[in-house]
Formats: C-alpha cells, structure tokens, sequence
C-alpha cells in the first residue's frame, strides 16, 4: 500500500515503473481481487513482526487474561452470579435494550450492569436512571474490556447474594471475541439497520456467543434486511447459537429475552463457566498448534 502526503495531479518525479505499479494496481482492482493479511499462525499481520513472535504476543496476553477470567467466574459461582457478557458494533441497541430489561426484571432479581465504553459516563449514567447499580469503564484507546477491569468493576459495585450481571462491552465486533471476562455466556446483538451479513463478516464473535439478539425489529418494514438469511449465516458459523427477535422499543419479543435470563440464573451460570474453560482449553491449544507450525516455516 503506498500513500502520498501530495495531489497526484501535479508533476512530482514518479518514474515509469513507479506509474507502471499504480496501473497494475487499478487493473487487479477492478477484476476483484483483494488483500488477505488473515494468513499465517497468527491470523493477522504487524509490519515488521513475525508470525512466531506475534502467536507469542497472544498467548502472553490471553493468558494472563485467562488468569483474571478465571478467578471473576470462580466469585460469580460461589455467589450464585449470572454474569453475561454483551458485544455489539456500535448503536445496536444495547444499552435500550439494557434498560428496557432492568425494568421489567424490577423486584424479580437484582440487576447490576458494568458500562464498557472508551470514553463518557453516558451510558451508565442512563443505567443508574432506572435505579440498578452501575459502574463505567473507560478503556480510553482500548478496544475492548478486559478480566483484570472487570474484576476492578464488580469490586467497586459490591455485589451481595445471587442476581444477574450484564457487562456492556465496548462497541466492537472483533477483539471483544478473544477476551474471556469470566462471564457466563457470550450475547452478540445485532440490529436489523446494520446488515444480515455481519455473521459471515466477523465470525470470531459469533461462534463465541451463545445468543444472538436480534434487535430493533419494529424498524423491519423500512429497512432491506433479510431475517431469514442472517439466521441461515449466523447459524453457519455457530450452528448452536440460538436466536431471539427483540424491539426494546416497543417490548415485542423482550418476554421471550426475560424467560431466557431467567432460565439461566442459579445453576446454569456454572454450566455457562465450564463451556468458557473449555473452550479456553481448545483455543491454548490452537495457538500452540499455530507456534509450532510458525517455527517449522520460519
């Protein structure tokens, strides 16, 4: 990829091949083909790094992760804590659908919510509003929340007793996927404005929820989205994920989102934590896997 800090329409010194290069790349782009930096051990590309050193990288990082994860989910077990992790790209709708859900759960369970955003209040200040306990993270140029904040979070929120812990993480719909917080199971929500591609375009995050919410569904009649078809990808990546279609606008479908959480309070949440260490299991030994191929290729 080459950038100009300058107009291409003036006259600067590029040389005939330097020109010859920049057709060449016009003519590959207009028959379709595309750069791929997905390949290799690490599945992804840092100018200058190798593909060892960046599966290193990750195993450090995971693991020391993993350690923070384990230890919430150990707290969220013994004290009967159903903790859920919420992942979205940005203006899905999780934080109306959050409060939305705090009020129909009023004086059925106890609710406490950590807010995961880079930056402002204004979302736990919201969730304050409809009087549930909330404390804000803010990752400042992080992506994503991680254990060790969570960990801080539910110190400062002080939970007593069993209830329900609904962690907003930050709006993304890739490094969220890697990061276990120690939560019970994975909710991706996905909004009917954004696409019913989004599964087949990040598919780390669908195959590591266990639900999908399908949000804002009263806007269907406006939008070209194609419900069926997203089910059809999403369940392609993660044939297990079950679905749920909600409108925490008008309250169509948040029943059936209440009977989930309900159902899965209370002995469930341990069931949810030995899927997650499983499958932190499955993924240390992919990245050994992906070590040992890097070495073999350097």
């Amino acid at each position: 990829m080459h950038a100009h800090p300058h107009d291409h329409a003036g006259h600067h010194g590029h040389d005939t091949a330097h020109e010859h290069e920049h057709r060449d790349d016009q003519a590959a782009a207009s028959h379709g083909e595309h750069l791929h930096y997905g390949h290799g051990a690490a599945h992804a590309h840092a100018p200058g790094m190798t593909q060892e050193r960046m599966v290193r990288i990750e195993q450090d990082i995971l693991g020391k992760n993993n350690e923070y994860a384990q230890a919430n989910r150990e707290r969220f077990q013994r004290q009967g804590v159903l903790a859920l992790n919420l992942v979205s790209s940005p203006g899905s709708g999780k934080t109306s659908l959050l409060t939305a859900t705090i009020e129909r759960l009023q004086g059925r369970m106890p609710v406490s919510v950590i807010e995961g955003d880079q930056q402002t209040s204004n979302d736990a200040d919201r969730i304050r509003a409809t009087g549930a306990p909330a404390v804000q993270v803010n990752t400042g140029k992080g992506c994503h929340l991680d254990a060790h904040m969570i960990g801080h979070a539910v110190e400062r929120l002080g939970l007593q007793g069993s209830g329900l812990l609904l962690i907003e993480n930050v709006g993304n719909l890739v490094c969220p996927s890697a990061f276990d917080l120690g939560e019970a199971h994975k909710v991706v929500i996905l909004s009917v404005t954004e696409g019913e591609d989004k599964p087949l375009k990040y598919p780390d995050m669908f195959h590591a929820s266990t639900l999908m919410v399908l949000n804002k569904i009263d806007l269907l009649p406006y939008v070209d989205f194609d419900v069926k078809r997203c089910i059809e990808y999403a369940r392609r990546i993660n044939p297990r994920l079950e679905v749920l279609q909600v409108s925490a606008r008008t309250g169509e479908g948040m029943d059936a989102w209440v009977d989930w959480l309900e159902g899965r309070l209370g002995g469930s949440a341990a069931g949810g934590g030995e899927e997650e260490i499983e499958a932190l299991r499955r993924r240390v030994a992919e990245l050994e896997a992906q070590l040992d191929a890097a070495r073999q290729g350097h």
